[in-house]
């Protein structure tokens, strides 16, 4: 198994693409991830790397936009019910493509939007979620079928991350209507335990999004990957522990069981180890080393 770095990791910390580049080499990784804090600047030390460390999939959106003030994954939605707001994600996720397949990655990654759903109930909210989100899905299917062709031009696969809270687009059931040969998708395992714990999975083709979490079952995590997506073959994994609502922390470090989740880690073409900023190098290698172990 080959495990790639996301940068959004180091990328505030180190100012040159070939820093990072070091970094991740000193630690054991074997590729990298370029995260939507990447700067202009730091790609030219990428580019001057690859031949020494590849770089296997793009998070939009990457690199920072000039236009933006400061990187983040949703600047802009593809999958929005506003036509304006769609039209300019249409143009930057295309940018992203061209980029990836520049690159030579194989892979973007997107959070591709979010179901308002804010109510005064509980209860009314859920059921607001399941409703909305399935016309965002019809709305969201006809930008992916635009969006193909360019995605076979580059020979670049499109990843949709499941995403840590509620309003996330798609949960688990509506990514079934939406993955193809060129879409697929891109779990993060600290992103569905969060899901789990707070009872916003969306399992089979269940009209309710509301489910007991078990905290005494082994494979819990493994009830947030549906079953036919998982065998549709992940595309990647954002590889990250969780304790609870708190996820990226190191593999190993929360209450994710790893050894449950090999059989996905070895379906997926991209494992990405995607921590936050505050864990040290010492831990990031350990949590490595731990995935290694776990997933040999």
């Amino acid at each position: 198994m080959t495990f790639a770095l996301s940068t959004n990791w180091n990328n505030r910390r180190l100012a040159t693409g070939e820093a990072i580049v070091e970094e991740a080499l000193e630690l054991g990784f074997g590729a990298l991830e370029l995260g939507f804090h990447t700067s202009a600047e730091q790609v030219k030390g990428f580019k001057a790397r690859l031949d020494e460390m590849p770089v296997g999939s793009i998070h939009a959106f990457c690199p920072v936009p000039l236009s933006a003030p400061c990187g983040h994954p949703e600047l802009y939605q593809l999958a929005s019910s506003d036509d304006a707001a769609r039209a300019l994600a249409r143009v930057h996720v295309r940018k992203n493509v061209a980029f990836a397949a520049e690159m030579g990655a194989g892979a973007v990654v997107l959070h591709a939007g979010r179901v308002p759903c804010r109510t005064l109930f509980r209860r009314n909210r859920m059921k607001k979620r399941t409703r909305l989100g399935r016309r965002l899905v019809d709305v969201f299917r006809r930008e992916l079928d635009a969006l193909v062709p360019v995605l076979e031009t580059n020979k670049v696969l499109l990843g949709l991350e499941n995403l840590p809270y509620l309003e996330g687009f798609p949960n688990e059931a509506e990514l079934q209507a939406l993955v193809g040969d060129w879409v697929r998708p891109w779990l993060d395992t600290g992103h569905a335990y969060v899901r789990e714990v707070n009872g916003w999975a969306a399992h089979s083709s269940s009209d309710s999004i509301i489910r007991p979490f078990d905290r005494s079952s082994s494979d819990s995590i493994i009830r947030s990957f549906d079953h036919s997506i998982i065998s549709s073959s992940p595309l990647g994994l954002h590889v990250n522990d969780s304790c609870g609502g708190d996820d990226h922390l190191p593999p190993g470090e929360g209450e994710i069981d790893f050894a449950a989740l090999a059989p996905i880690a070895r379906a997926a073409r991209h494992l990405v180890l995607e921590p936050h900023t505050g864990v040290t190098p010492e831990a990031l290698k350990r949590g490595l080393e731990f995935l290694k172990a776990v997933w040999a």
